[in-house]
């Protein structure tokens, strides 16, 4: 999953979990996800809402410069394993300059719970493609979802699951941490936020942590070196 992109009870009486002995290492048992077979007609979750139209914008200064990121919720869809998936189109430049450009694919199963199906991801220097690593989608070369937000966050504080699967490719993992927290962006200041712990299954790099906020979603991201990403502001339909 992009760095930039952005239990529950109703579950369980679906059947789904996001993992089947899973461990928070590439070399852990085999993930075995239970794949809904009832899925909603749009991402409406309340930490990760995906309102076609919406555009969000975010700011960091990092090591490398000044980054800007503009995240696009489409309206187009994309059907993926009979599933129809959301767009969402993400941009990063730094400063002024285009380097990351990526569209990720996301669906929410009938329980509220919103899994990432995959990505198509390139990245630039001097306007040129020199990489899409990290590319994946579900049921291409054995490619499976993750799950990027629970119906219900505190029901799996603490516990580890899968991202994105994609063997050596795409490994992301994620963690509730913490609940009730209050976030000050310069979009705004925001109380009741969760937490969670991020971190790429393939590296070794520092964890990083994002914050979603009700109604709105991710708000904050802070990268493993302590940079800050930041909403700026929201365009609406």
């Amino acid at each position: 999953m992009t760095a930039r992109s952005f239990t529950y009870t109703a579950a369980l009486a679906v059947g789904i979990v996001a993992c089947h002995g899973c461990s928070d290492s590439s070399t852990g048992p085999a993930y075995d996800p239970d794949i809904p077979t009832e899925w909603a007609a749009a991402v409406t979750n309340e930490w990760f809402p995906l309102t076609p139209g919406t555009t969000y914008g975010f700011e960091a200064n990092t090591s490398d410069g000044f980054e800007e990121i503009t995240v696009e919720v489409l309206a187009a869809t994309k059907v993926i394993m009979g599933v129809t998936a959301t767009i969402v189109h993400d941009q990063v430049f730094l400063d002024g300059e285009l380097i990351e450009d990526t569209f990720d694919w996301y669906a929410q199963d009938a329980a509220g719970n919103v899994w990432y199906l995959g990505e198509d991801t390139k990245e630039y220097e001097g306007g040129v493609v020199v990489s899409t690593e990290g590319s994946f989608e579900w049921g291409v070369d054995g490619a499976l979802p993750g799950i990027v937000m629970w119906a219900d966050p505190s029901a799996y504080l603490g516990e580890s699951y899968r991202q994105e699967y994609a063997k050596d490719v795409a490994e992301d993992w994620g963690k509730v941490v913490a609940l009730d927290q209050s976030v000050d962006v310069p979009y705004g200041s925001f109380t009741g936020c969760v937490e969670t712990e991020d971190w790429n299954g393939l590296e070794s790099a520092p964890h990083e942590h994002k914050f979603y906020c009700s109604d709105l979603g991710t708000v904050l991201e802070v990268e493993g070196g302590g940079a800050r990403v930041e909403l700026i502001n929201v365009t609406s339909p």
